[in-house]
């Protein structure tokens, strides 16, 4: 067990973070996916009840990648937004953090949530639906591609465990496409059913683990 495993995707080196990041050494780029900007703001508006602090809680665990990485690069793989950018209360911690990381690149790929999403303002680059780099195709929703290696987000993906009472969030590394966990730690997760070839690394407070599930 490990903070960090290191595994080929299609044939370039990855760096799988127990905080629910990937790390592409090679590119100097941290990936992370489902960050959910506000969303605790968007439930609140709406009535729901809440504690404040979720947005705090993720930026400061962005902060601790970022430094321990030496990331120059930030990219989210869709849904950097969970509603409307009126919401003061993330605004303003998202716009303190910015400035304070003025040197980092930050780019994101449109989710499904990202309808309201305000590039300019939030001082990031826009990247789109998808990106193909070096043999890997960068999107949002884990949908295969004939010619790429997919590296998604969106399905927040779980995986129940032997021994342990709530599904943990994970990297699922499938044949063709990796899904990344859901980074917000204001989220619910999908319970994943890996098949035969698949790989799960489990993501369990500070250390990542993998499971391999064997080929029928």
């Amino acid at each position: 067990m490990t903070e960090r495993l290191v595994v080929d995707i299609a044939g370039e080196t990855m760096h799988l973070l127990a905080d629910r990041a990937l790390f592409w050494p090679a590119r100097g780029r941290l990936l992370i996916a489902d960050l959910h900007l506000g969303k605790g703001d968007v439930f609140r508006a709406a009535g729901i009840a809440l504690p404040s602090g979720g947005t705090a809680h993720d930026l400061a665990r962005l902060d601790r990648l970022i430094d321990a990485t030496g990331a120059r690069e930030l990219w989210i793989l869709g849904d950097l937004l969970h509603g409307a950018t009126h919401h003061a209360r993330w605004r303003e911690g998202w716009d303190r953090w910015r400035s304070a990381h003025a040197g980092l690149r930050i780019a994101a790929l449109r989710g499904n949530h990202d309808r309201h999403r305000d590039d300019a303002a939030l001082d990031i680059d826009a990247l789109g639906e998808s990106v193909a780099q070096d043999g890997l195709l960068l999107r949002h929703e884990p949908l295969p591609d004939p010619a790429h290696h997919v590296i998604a987000g969106h399905l927040h993906p779980t995986l129940r465990l032997p021994g342990i009472r709530r599904p943990l969030p994970g990297f699922w590394l499938r044949p063709g496409h990796t899904v990344l966990p859901a980074f917000s730690a204001f989220t619910g997760g999908q319970v994943v059913e890996p098949g035969a070839g698949d790989r799960f690394a489990a993501c369990a407070g500070d250390h990542v683990e993998i499971v391999s599930f064997g080929f029928d």
